[in-house]
């Protein structure tokens, strides 16, 4: 796929990325080279046999994209992310939004525990 065909620019990037195919019992370690919504370059270390269909996991962006193989090179693949199932890519505020809204969420649920345990060490100080 050359850049004229492709609906966003893609991104330089160089983030760990593993693939899971063949029902999630097959996974492959790849890097990410450049990305976008739409699809990615995946570069491998090892030489595998990758099935049109994969699931691309990206833990530092704690995301899975269903994606198409469209092209394949030796040692890369160039891949379009499914549309039904992927979801907009987050931008960076969006994403920093939904962290902060779980930290504080986890911090919330602390305090009621913590409430809950003085509760309970004054009942059994009055005891």
């Amino acid at each position: 796929m050359n850049d004229e065909r492709r609906k966003s620019s893609r991104q330089k990037s160089f983030l760990h990325g593993c693939i899971y195919f063949n029902n999630r019992r097959s996974a492959i370690d790849c890097l990410i080279r450049d990305i976008s919504a739409e699809g990615a370059r995946l570069v491998f270390s090892q030489t595998a046999t990758i099935p049109d269909v994969i699931e691309l996991h990206i833990p530092q962006k704690d995301q899975t994209l269903r994606a198409h193989v469209q092209r394949r090179t030796s040692g890369e693949v160039g891949v379009a992310f499914d549309t039904v199932h992927a979801p907009a890519a987050p931008t960076e505020n969006e994403d920093l939004a939904a962290r902060v809204e779980r930290l504080e969420a986890d911090v919330a649920g602390l305090r009621r525990i913590m409430k809950r345990l003085r509760a309970d060490v004054d009942v059994e100080a009055a005891s």
